[in-house]
């Protein structure tokens, strides 16, 4: 499997600005550092049409595996099974095995008492509801179980919108694949610090670096003019060969820096 991954983050709420996505922030910081490439991430409506045109354009475009969050409660704008469904032409169906999982879920949280019923309402059913094929994945936080569907090539993962439910299932469900098709991949990232206030004077130097290195990614990141008196400076890479992926870095830091030195501008290596 490569790593070519995309990101569809489903929510009316997300786009009325009443929720901050910080879900698809999440997955692509910690996709990244498992050595994946989040290729690109959306937000979209809870409407089948929306979400079935970015899962086809995502296929199209040959994504490996993408990730969907939010729309698998058991409310009635909680549309990401049925639409999944619907777009990849598949039955909608029973599932006994998620069924289960959503009876076992409420019983624990109505044991600890979080909830006033356990079982399986009408509501709770609708969440064993998934596309023909697609297997539920455990829920350790909440009720909604997360679905893993595959289509030819690509790994497609529902996964609730609800950030706590969604880390869990991430945690416990999609670390251990992506360990599994990614192998030994590894993400580095380092910081230099370089005193200067205008990054218009620090451009320049960046281009030529990065021209040097084509491996390594390398962004500033500066503040508003007048709030601070430094810029932060990244050096990212994703590889299989952690000592390879350090030397690689090392080299294009120390080509800044030597060059910022000759020019009469100091920078550090910031702390771990």
């Amino acid at each position: 499997m490569a790593t070519n991954i995309e990101i569809i983050s489903i929510g009316n709420e997300i786009l009325i600005g009443d929720v901050q996505d910080t879900n698809t922030h999440y997955l692509c910081r910690e996709l990244t550092r498992l050595g994946g490439f989040v290729r690109r991430a959306v937000n979209v409506r809870d409407e089948p049409r929306a979400i079935a045109a970015e899962l086809h354009g995502a296929l199209d475009r040959g994504a490996d595996l993408i990730l969907t969050t939010g729309g698998l409660g058991p409310t009635d704008d909680d549309r990401t099974r049925a639409s999944l469904a619907q777009a990849l032409g598949l039955p909608l169906h029973l599932d006994p095995v998620a069924l289960d999982m959503i009876r076992q879920r409420y019983d624990e949280l109505h044991a600890q008492g979080l909830i006033s019923q356990g079982g399986v309402t009408e509501a709770r059913r609708k969440m064993a509801f998934l596309p023909q094929g697609a297997v539920p994945l455990w829920n350790p936080v909440g009720g909604a179980p997360g679905v893993r569907l595959d289509v030819g090539g690509t790994i497609i993962i529902a996964l609730p919108g609800v950030p706590e439910e969604m880390v869990g299932i991430f945690q416990s469900s999609v670390q251990p694949l992506l360990r599994e098709h990614l192998g030994a991949a590894v993400y580095l990232e380092r910081t230099l610090i370089v005193h200067l206030v205008d990054d218009s004077v620090l451009a320049p130097f960046l281009k030529t670096v990065a021209d040097a290195h084509p491996g390594v990614y390398v962004k500033s990141r500066a503040s508003a003019f007048g709030t601070d008196t430094v810029i932060r400076v990244t050096f990212s890479m994703t590889g299989a060969d952690r000592a390879g992926v350090e030397q690689q870095i090392e080299a294009a830091m120390r080509d800044l820096c030597n060059a910022l030195a000759a020019a009469g501008i100091y920078a550090s290596i910031a702390a771990d």
